[in-house]
């Protein structure tokens, strides 16, 4: 085939279009093959020091090279052996031709692999929980920045009992904290496969070492030491346990499930003109209707969510499908789902750390948008006020019902506006009632302000604590 330019073949918008360089450079044919050399140095490492015949000029070439590879060189060996550990192997072993007798010795591919693979999972782990933490951080900031703004609350995306436009922001900041929880927990449990062989058995570390079981778990072990872990799998087959990459992968999917939530519920804010992402000097909405102030960044949040939400299933199958000891299924499966996991969420977090940060609130509007509904919510505050003043219950609740019905038959069938109010207050059966009191919002927003206080307080100080120093972040969207 002919050589083609970037232009003429097909390229990933997740490399493109979305994911940061940071998460980018992690699942890197250069971060992968150094680690696998890294890998072969600390087995050889770990081998001399449990007193195998390994040299220190070998291990000084293996450690000279871990990061200059031919990969060129590399492409040539797999394409003789089609083998990609062994013709990384070889390629290795040409810069470092003393260790080449020793290098991978009883080792099976997925010593190297799958410990990489662990390894590469740990650096991604960090990347999103560091930007996760920096979205609550913000969210919370704006939260308490709008504790006390009243808001028509929906259900059913109908207008329900206000709330506060701070609440709504901690509603969506306390998904992405139960979502942080659960990764954290992820990192904090992860492990690495450990040096097993090719089954799992270890039986080639053993004859290596004529039997001395004890010198076959220090070996693992010190392996783990150096490439930072302490704990590896009690047991694997060939691989770990792909229940793992389910378990990282559905805690990225509550990730993609918050934000699908919170960015669908700013894209139908937008609609009703309460508040808005951020949006540039310079950017266009549409092609045509130059009016448009699009919400693109929460819409492409959705899209890149449904994404993420859908990878899932993936892992499902693959360790539903590992039979006995391992299948190759697995390999090829893998190198697209877990990586691409971990791409969507990245570019998620990042388009959300700026919408968190650079939201508009339309003040006039949140207030006329309450004002025109808020009649009906206040009857209640009407019939019971009514009543203490010697009125009629029943009475009055029948009163009120025809005039809310008169009412809103003025909103619906003649565009006018809501007029509730105005006819409670011709009705001499409710001139002992304030109107204007019972039409105060913040009569009827409850705990909502105070909530956010306890909930940034008690919930959101904390993970900034854990979080010190990693919070504050350049973001630039790509295109």
């Amino acid at each position: 085939m002919e050589e083609a330019s970037a232009q003429q073949v097909y390229q990933s918008p997740l490399v493109t279009r979305n994911a940061s360089l940071e998460m980018l450079q992690v699942f890197s044919p250069q971060r992968k093959f150094s680690t696998w050399r890294r890998i072969w140095l600390a087995l050889a490492e770990s081998q001399q020091q449990l007193g195998l015949a390994v040299t220190d000029e070998q291990l000084a070439q293996m450690r000279a090279h871990l990061d200059d590879i031919d990969f060129a060189e590399a492409a040539r060996q797999e394409q003789r052996l089609r083998h990609d550990v062994m013709a990384h192997l070889y390629t290795f072993a040409k810069v470092a031709p003393a260790a080449k007798a020793i290098m991978h010795l009883g080792a099976t591919s997925m010593d190297i692999v799958d410990n990489t693979d662990v390894l590469l999972l740990r650096d991604a782990l960090e990347i999103a929980v560091n930007k996760l933490a920096a979205v609550i951080d913000r969210l919370a900031v704006f939260a308490l920045a709008n504790r006390d703004v009243p808001v028509l609350s929906y259900t059913h995306v109908q207008p329900a009992q206000p709330s506060t436009l701070g609440k709504r922001a901690v509603l969506w900041c306390y998904d992405f904290v139960l979502a942080l929880a659960d990764l954290e927990l992820r990192l904090q449990t992860l492990m690495l496969r450990g040096i097993k062989g090719t089954t799992g058995t270890q039986a080639s570390f053993l004859e290596l070492f004529s039997g001395d079981q004890e010198k076959v778990r220090r070996l693992e072990f010190a392996v783990a030491e150096k490439l930072g872990f302490k704990r590896v799998h009690p047991v694997s087959g060939q691989t770990y346990s792909r229940i793992v990459d389910v378990q990282i992968i559905a805690s990225l999917a509550a990730v993609g499930a918050a934000a699908h939530k919170m960015a669908q519920d700013i894209r139908l804010l937008s609609a009703f003109k309460e508040v808005d992402e951020p949006f540039e000097d310079e950017q266009v909405g549409s092609s045509a209707m130059a009016y448009k102030r699009n919400p693109v960044l929460c819409e492409r949040v959705t899209g890149l969510a449904r994404w993420l939400m859908g990878i899932v299933s993936q892992p499902l199958f693959t360790a539903a499908q590992q039979m006995f000891a391992r299948t190759l299924a697995d390999s090829s499966n893998k190198r697209l789902s877990i990586p691409e996991a971990f791409l969507t969420a990245d570019a998620i977090l990042d388009i959300l750390f700026k919408v968190s940060g650079g939201m508009v609130v339309n003040h006039n509007v949140i207030q006329q948008r309450l004002n025109a509904e808020l009649p009906f919510m206040a009857t209640e505050n009407v019939l019971m006020d009514a009543v203490k003043s010697g009125g009629d219950r029943q009475e009055l609740h029948e009163r009120i019902r025809k005039h809310a019905i008169a009412a809103a038959q003025q909103v619906k069938e003649l565009g006018r506006p809501n007029d509730l109010i105005d006819r409670l207050k011709a009705d001499p059966a409710f001139a002992s009632v304030d109107m204007n009191s019972v039409m105060n919002a913040r009569q009827y927003i409850g705990r909502s302000a105070e909530q956010v206080d306890e909930f940034v307080a008690q919930i959101v100080e904390p993970i900034r604590q854990r979080y010190r120093g990693k919070l504050e972040r350049k973001v630039t969207i790509k295109v």
